[in-house]
This record gives C-alpha cells, structure tokens and sequence, in this order.
C-alpha cells in the first residue's frame, strides 16, 4: 500500500491545486478590474465594467460550485484519508491538508447554495451602486444613491435565504469577512465600548475645547505624496511588487504572488490624513505579502489567505495608530514635517496634530477615541436595514441623530454623512465590526509583542520598526487560514479576544496628551 498511496494522493492533490490555481487566476482579473474602477476608470464605462464584472463572477461562481470541482475534493478527500491511515503523510501535512479541505468543502456548500443568477445579478447591482454612490456623495444627494441600495439590500437578504445557514441574515453575509462570528458574540465584544467610549470622548472634548477643530494649515498634493514615499521606504517597501495610486476611499489589495496595490487621498484641510491613510494601507499589504501564500506553495489555497477582516484590520491600524501616530514616531518624523513647511515647532506639537481627539463627521479621519463610535453607528444600522425594516429613506435622519446623540455632531449634508463609505454601495453588509474588532485584537497582540520584545516605543525612537514587523511575521502573518480571529488572538496571546486592552490602551494615551 505504501508504494501507491502517497503517488496518488499526489497527483490527485496536484490536480486540485491546478484547478484552484486557475480559479484564482480569474479572481485575479476581477481584482484587477476593480482596482482599476477605483483609480483610473472614466466614470462613462461604469456599464461596460458592470458586464466585465457579472460575467467573471459567474464564470467564478460556475467554477467554485461546479460538479467537477466537488468531484476533485471527494477524491482527494478519500485519498487523503488512506494516506492519513497508513502513516504515509508527516504531521504537519495532515493539518495543513485537513485544515485546507475542510475549508474548501465549507465554501463548495455554500457556493452550490447560490443560484447562478443571483451571482451575477448582485455582480451588476455592485457596480451599479458604485457609480450611483460616486454620484450621490458628489452632489451629496442620497435619493440618487437609494434605489441602488434598496436593490443590494434585498438581493443580499436573498442571498442569505439561499445560503439557509443557522444564522441570521446579517451573520449570514459576515462569514466571509468574519467567519464564526455571532450577533451574541459582536454584542459581548462591544457592549464594554459602548458603556466606556462616549465618556472617554467627552472627558477629551472637555480638555480641547481650547484647541482648534482644524489644523489650520495645509501641505501641497505633491508634499504630502513626498513625505509618503519617505514612509514606505523606511518601512521597507519594494517597488518591484508594490504599487501606489489615489482612489476616493483608501484601499489595499494583491493581484498576485508578487503585485501588492494600495490607494490613498488627499484631503483638502488635513495635511495629515494622506500620510495616516498610507501607514494604514500599507499595514494591510504588509500582512498580504507576508501571508503563507508568499513563502511557499499555498497561494491559490485556503491556508494562503488572510484569517479575517478583523485580524487585516488589526495589521493596519497597528502601523497607522501604534507607530504612526506614536509619540516616539513623530520625535523622529517631526524634522521631515519641518522640512517641508509644517508650521510646527516641535515633536510634540506634531505628536498632538497626529491625535486631534475631536470627534468629527468622518469615520477615516476619525481619531482613535471616536473612531469605535463611528463603528457602532453603522453596525447598528445595517443591522437595522437587514434585520429590522428600517426603510433605506429614514437611513440619513437615522444616521443624523446616531451622530448627533454619540459624537455631539451632525453632518450638514448627506455627502458628509451617510454617504461618505464606499461598503454598502457594493453590498458589503457584515464588514464594518471588523474595524473595530481590528482595533481590539490590534492592542491585545501588541501587549504580547511588547512582552516578547520590549516597549514598542523604544524600537520606533531608534528606527527599528523592522523588528516589530519580523515579530508580526514570526506569530500572526504565517498562520493565514488556519484558525479564525478569535482562535488566533488566544493562540498567540494566551486570553480570549477582549475589548480591556484596547480600553487600557486609550486611557493611558489619552493621559499622556492632557499632560501636553
């Protein structure tokens, strides 16, 4: 038997890996389509790239639920256990196959629930609502965007009748942006935040009614492109696999083994925000390249892929708030900021523009006290459009009073406001918790890293960053799909996901700016 089994399952296990490669290579140019929608597209071929989009989603579709596929994991499947049985495999390869089959067969069932239709339907509806949306927030007119988000509403409510999972609809369409996740869990998690949150906002506000809401200055496009570049060379970039463009809202996404895009913006009045959005993007990119799709054969596998949106998130707002917007980060940055005309005297005074603590309309300019605020708003709506019959036309007054009652601030119009995230016009309902959970296992995995390796602080003052990314690549990066958020979080920590470190973190920060 030895001499057979392991040829077999080899073969049988290549041929999968053929077929998901080829599979991948469709996801791919989906991907490539997108980013160049988001960059470099006129907006008159939104419909043409409507019909780009429909067409690879359902060539996709037809191929992750296809009987030949399902054919190639029943023989795999099978084979894998002989060769299990008769010791042929080390013990590292039976978990990892195990792990990657289970996953593939998890996401052939649900693929196999949806109707061909449907995926192409919603594919059209996304684009749509992305150039409806585009629309809409320039005019600032939300009754231009609605129909298109009705329309996504109810196709994913479809969705998530067809999958006919033991969940609710919105848990439903959260799995593949946080698989396992509960509503009973998500309130759990947050419930601490929405007790402690708004007081620490408005023990800040208390402290800073004296200082500015704004800057009061500014930097050229060009400046604040300069001072990014600088950043992501001395964070290690290589331009031979990354690639750099301006969107309408900030993105990060990989191509490829070796092509790595992210997008940033400048916002007029916030010489700043340019600058945090690429620390934070190139946070997501630094967790894709050193996922274990770039180290060796799992590319086109489930292994190779990040474990959540959560665990993404926690990789950028780790670069962007824990070093970005570090004390020790700006007593080393201020100089560059000085030599490009920032009118600031000192590291400390950029120290205390990097962290405004003034609650504001925007969710990406947020400040690390408000921004969990901003999180709990749209959760709760989406929530509420999905699950509760909250109508799509209340969902500007709804979001207005959720402002006005959490951040004592209201948007003067829709533009400002409810319109102001790309997500819900491409039907992404179930990825906003992952923000905010991001910045809970970001802190929680930093208290870790800090035990290992020392305060964080003292790596950034001696420009050592490199250090604390080789620690990210040793304990979180390599593990990819192998267990989801919260399976990660305690493996490496030792505890359960918790909102205390994030909580403690924030307190002791915002202590550390009222002695300024």
């Amino acid at each position: 038997m030895q001499s057979w089994i392991q040829p077999l399952l080899a073969l049988a296990w290549q041929r999968l890996g053929e077929y998901l490669h080829e599979t991948q290579l469709l996801g791919s140019i989906q991907s490539t389509l997108y980013w160049d929608q988001n960059t470099r597209m006129p907006s008159a071929g939104a419909a043409w790239r409507g019909e780009q989009l429909s067409l690879l989603a359902k060539q996709l579709h037809a191929r992750q639920s296809s009987s030949q596929f399902e054919g190639l994991l029943v023989e795999v499947r099978a084979e894998f256990e002989q060769a299990r049985l008769a010791g042929e495999l080390e013990p590292s390869q039976v978990v990892e196959r195990a792990r990657n089959l289970e996953l593939l067969e998890q996401d052939l069932r649900r693929q196999q629930r949806l109707d061909p239709a449907l995926v192409g339907a919603l594919a059209t509806a996304k684009a749509k609502g992305y150039a409806r949306w585009q629309q809409a927030k320039s005019t600032a007119d939300f009754s231009c965007f609605a129909p298109a988000l009705q329309h996504l509403i109810s196709l994913r409510q479809e969705q998530a009748q067809q999958l006919a999972e033991q969940r609710s609809c919105w848990e439903s369409l959260a799995q593949p942006f946080e698989p396992d996740l509960t509503l009973a869990r998500l309130k759990e998690l947050f419930a601490p935040l929405r007790q402690r949150l708004p007081d620490l906002v408005e023990e800040a506000r208390a402290w800073t009614r004296s200082r500015a809401v704004s800057l009061g200055w500014d930097l050229h496009d060009t400046t604040q492109q300069d001072l990014c570049e600088r950043l992501l060379q001395g964070w290690g970039r290589d331009l031979s696999i990354t690639c750099v463009a301006r969107s309408p809202h900030p993105f990060s996404t990989t191509l490829g083994p070796q092509d790595f895009r992210l997008t940033t913006r400048v916002v007029p009045g916030q010489p700043l925000s340019c600058f945090l959005a690429t620390a934070h993007e190139w946070g997501h990119s630094l967790y894709e390249q050193g996922l274990p799709a770039q180290s060796h054969q799992w590319f086109a596998w489930p292994l190779g892929q990040a474990t959540s949106m959560a665990v993404h998130e926690s990789q950028s707002l780790f670069w962007e708030n824990r070093i970005a917007r570090s004390k020790a980060f700006c007593e080393c940055w201020w100089p560059h900021f000085a030599s490009v005309g920032a009118p600031l005297s000192s590291a400390d005074e950029l120290w205390l523009a990097m962290n405004p603590l003034t609650p504001g309309l925007n969710r990406v300019e947020a400040d690390e006290l408000s921004y969990g605020l901003h999180i709990l708003i749209r959760t709760d709506l989406e929530i509420a459009l999905l699950e509760e019959g909250l109508p799509v036309e209340d969902l500007p007054d709804q979001w207005n009073q959720r402002y006005s009652n959490l951040l004592g601030v209201i948007p003067d119009n829709d533009g400002e406001g409810c319109l102001q995230d790309v997500h819900w016009s491409e039907g992404l309902f179930g990825y906003f918790p992952s923000y905010l959970m991001g910045h809970l296992i970001s802190a929680q995995l930093s208290e870790a890293m800090q035990q290992a390796i020392g305060p964080l602080e003292e790596h950034v003052s001696h420009a050592n960053e490199h250090q604390l990314l080789a620690w990210l690549r040793e304990h979180v990066h390599p593990i990819g799909r192998m267990m989801n958020a919260e399976q990660l979080v305690e493996h490496v920590t030792g505890k359960p996901l918790s909102s205390k470190p994030f909580l403690d973190y924030l307190e002791d920060k915002l202590e550390r700016l009222r002695e300024l």
